[in-house]
């Protein structure tokens, strides 16, 4: 399954538990409550960038599937996480959660989960013009 696009997220559930759950500081959780970012995955083979943009930041991340890979949270803290393909669904787990992506029609869902709540999140492609 091909994820490449740019995704725009229209709803959340239980976004604010699950980023408490996670650790992430109050002023991310805030922030997050009012702003919806914008996610372009682009894919070259087994290498994927993910890209979030926010009107205050932009984080790229980068990982090969089936590899560790280091990545950076819209907060700074640094993340260990191994992404994998299975049944058409793009799965990246880390140590505090996981998560797992799937085309749903011509949209995107997200659900990431913790020992905790989870959250679903829905995407829609958005073409940039």
């Amino acid at each position: 399954m091909d994820f490449s696009g740019t995704w725009k997220i229209y709803s959340e559930e239980n976004l604010e538990a699950f980023l408490r759950e996670i650790g992430a500081p109050e002023m991310i959780v805030k922030m997050r409550k009012e702003i919806k970012p914008v996610i372009v995955i682009e894919r070259n083979g087994k290498d994927i960038t993910f890209t979030m943009k926010t009107p205050t930041c932009t984080k790229v991340n980068s990982c090969s599937i089936g590899e560790e890979s280091e990545m950076t949270t819209l907060d700074g803290r640094k993340i260990k996480c191994t992404v994998r393909e299975e049944d058409g669904k793009l799965i990246t787990e880390s140590d505090k959660f996981t998560s797992v992506r799937e085309i749903q029609g011509d949209d995107m869902v997200e659900v990431t989960s913790s020992e905790g709540p989870s959250v679903k999140i829905n995407k829609a492609e958005y073409i940039f013009e």
